[in-house]
């Protein structure tokens, strides 16, 4: 039974180690202090379908977390801080970067208040196979934009399996939060996830297909169904997801306009003012080869049902194939190769594609503290 209940942790603990890693450094006045985080070298070969290959190399996926706990009357009380390095886009050649807020949240038992994952992260990435693409983290599952992954505020309440959230919408003039309810469910080692999102969504679509600043007051509910699993099989994990709905599109990270940030607009065809549909699927293996040596296999995709005239595409796919040495404990050494059929972003007069479309591999070392 111990075991179980340890494997059941690991499960929930996958795609949120920076909190899981942190190391105690004491307790003050009953106040228990922790320090986390990790170190990251990584070096990345571009390889896109347009354009010439290139290297870029960089530390600033680096990050740095403190968080302090207490009991008070009988209440747990927790707040996290975490920030990494992503908060300029400097020139290519400048090394100097800015630090960003990535998490700002108190908890009091069972309730969680600040900035931190948002309620469809939490219904996909624990139940999600390993990972190293910074851009492509949960592409096929409502939770794939990193974009909004991560809300200004959200507010979070747990009971048992079952988990709400309300969250800060991202239509700008939204009557109500964005709303997700998520139920999870473990057995031996094995675990599942059913969550449904709802939100206000503008159907009058401003002149700039990016922007809300000129929508109206008109809008529909969007709802979406998410479902996940996650399957332990001794040394091997098996992780499968699949969602569909109208308003999940700017969750998803694809939509009418294709990988559009953080723009509602994503979930609304601009010919007709009506909410498009998305759909996506995920499916992913982990094989543990050895104690301190794994490999994981993914591919995951999302389609939109109706896409604007000037894209390409209607379906974002991703491949990730990656293996994983741990040289010592808490360092990682891999390399990880992705292929994907679109870039993350669509080029615009002001930026080019963050992560274009093509092959890319990843080399990286990490040390998590």
């Amino acid at each position: 039974m111990m075991f179980k209940n340890k494997l059941a942790l690991a499960i929930l603990a996958a795609g949120i180690s920076t909190q899981a890693a942190a190391a105690e450094i004491g307790e003050f006045n009953g106040t228990k202090l922790s320090i986390g985080g990790y170190v990251k070298a990584e070096g990345v070969v571009d390889m896109p379908d347009d354009g010439d290959q290139d290297f870029e190399g960089s530390m600033r996926e680096s990050r740095l977390n403190v968080s302090a706990a207490k009991e008070v009357n009988g209440h747990k009380l927790k707040a996290f801080v975490e920030g990494d390095f992503w908060d300029n886009n400097t020139a290519p050649d400048d090394t100097t970067y800015a630090m960003r807020l990535r998490h700002a949240y108190i908890g009091v038992d069972n309730l969680t208040v600040g900035q931190t994952w948002n309620g469809q992260f939490f219904a996909n990435a624990p139940f999600d196979v390993e990972m190293v693409n910074f851009w492509g983290l949960g592409t096929g599952t409502i939770a794939g934009n990193g974009a909004v992954v991560r809300p200004d505020l959200v507010v979070h309440y747990t009971l048992g399996g079952l988990r709400l959230t309300a969250q800060d919408p991202v239509w700008s003039q939204a009557a109500f939060p964005d709303l997700v309810a998520a139920y999870s469910y473990r057995t031996g080692g094995h675990a599942f996830n059913l969550a449904v999102t709802g939100r206000d969504v503008s159907t009058e679509v401003g002149t700039d297909p990016l922007s809300d600043a000129d929508n109206g007051d008109d809008s529909e509910f969007g709802v979406a169904v998410s479902a996940a699993a996650k399957l332990q099989f001794a040394d091997t994990t098996l992780a499968l997801s699949a969602f569909t709905g109208e308003g999940a599109a700017v969750y998803a990270g694809w939509g009418y306009n294709g990988a559009t940030g953080a723009s509602q607009d994503a979930d609304v065809d601009a010919a007709t003012g009506d909410l498009i549909k998305t759909t996506g699927f995920s499916a992913g293996v982990t094989q543990k080869f050895a104690a301190n040596l794994r490999g994981t296999v993914r591919y995951g995709q999302v389609e939109a049902d109706e896409v604007s005239s000037a894209m390409d595409e209607d379906t974002f796919k991703m491949t990730n194939v990656n293996l994983i040495y741990t040289y010592m404990p808490g360092l990682d050494v891999g390399i990880e190769w992705r292929d994907q059929n679109a870039g993350n972003r669509p080029p615009t007069a002001a930026s080019s594609s963050m992560r274009p479309e093509g092959q890319q591999v990843e080399m990286f070392a990490k040390y998590s503290f």
